[in-house]
């Protein structure tokens, strides 16, 4: 059965090692036949939460930016992958700013199945363990029904594009082709 996947990749590099494994992913999803989206959130206009509260009533933010249309996509997927960067042991600040706009919409980003990809210079993939605590307060504790399936672990890569020669970029594909 085909399902609607959606990558959010929070890299700010285009050809980073994070958004990187994005790309395996989508390939090996689409040879699975599910369709398939990559957002970039560096092409987007995504304001940081004014924390103002309006949202809490209307399920609509007051600001003016391309979150809507990013909520909306969440709202319609089968399956969500989040991807960072790891910079300081945590994820970076795009898809902080993202996670926190998802407040007017997040009671119906439910019964949705979660991957997550972090990718590091650190060589220990424990050392992670905060960025991935961080993903799941979002995905286990505030999404109902948020069935987290898959961690890839992108360690050791420091420069652009090291992490083509290391496992983390064939698991990447193998799990796209399994979600």
């Amino acid at each position: 059965m085909s399902k609607k996947v959606l990558i959010i990749s929070a890299s700010p590099r285009k050809g980073g090692n994070s958004d990187s494994l994005c790309d395996q992913f989508l390939l090996g999803a689409k040879e699975a036949g599910h369709n398939v989206e990559k957002i970039f959130l560096r092409d987007h206009k995504i304001n940081y939460c004014l924390g103002c509260g309006v949202c809490n009533n209307t399920h609509k933010c007051v600001q003016k930016d391309d979150m809507k249309a990013l909520l909306d996509k969440m709202v319609d997927a089968d399956v969500i992958v989040l991807s960072t960067p790891v910079y300081f042991y945590t994820m970076d600040g795009q898809l902080k700013t993202f996670i926190d706009r998802c407040v007017p919409r997040y009671t119906e980003i439910s019964n949705k199945d979660f991957y997550f990809i972090v990718s590091a210079a650190d060589t220990n993939k424990n050392n992670l363990a905060p960025t991935v605590e961080g993903l799941r307060g979002f995905t286990r504790d505030c999404l109902d029904g948020a069935n987290e399936k898959g961690i890839i672990y992108g360690t050791g890569a420091w420069q652009i594009g090291e992490i083509k020669n290391l496992p983390a970029y064939k698991k990447a594909y193998e799990m796209g082709k399994k979600c």
